[in-house]
């Protein structure tokens, strides 16, 4: 069909919750992007599943054709971290989504921590793949 409707879902790698820290659950999901209408796609797709879309943030950064690009979602500076590790793994026309859902208790600067292990986590699974 011509309207685009008849594309299949994004092929998401989801690794589900991979690390807690007082409380807070953090999950990280990635799938290739070559665009923002695959980025949208992405996060649609992510956000079927309930708990993802009542999640308190899905911070995600992309490295496209075009450059990068980023949403903090209520995060402050966590797209930029996603951003920056992604650029120097050399990882491109991907989405790396890392999900947060808070725990009660703020985590000041170790939040950025967490979101750092967590793209850690997506590069060593993408690792673990290519062998």
């Amino acid at each position: 069909m011509a309207d685009g409707r008849d594309q299949a879902a994004p092929a998401l790698t989801r690794l589900g919750v991979v690390l807690t820290d007082r409380g807070s659950r953090y999950a990280v999901t990635g799938a290739p992007a070559a665009s923002r209408q695959d980025i949208d796609a992405v996060l649609a797709e992510l956000k079927t599943d309930r708990s993802y879309a009542k999640a308190t943030h899905n911070t995600w950064a992309a490295v496209l054709p075009t450059g990068g690009l980023k949403a903090d979602d209520g995060e402050s500076g966590a797209g930029m971290v996603i951003l920056r590790m992604m650029e120097r793994e050399g990882l491109r026309d991907h989405v790396i989504i890392v999900t947060r859902w808070y725990g009660g208790k703020k985590l000041g600067g170790d939040r950025f921590r967490r979101v750092q292990d967590a793209v850690r986590a997506y590069f060593d699974h993408l690792g673990a793949k290519s062998l």
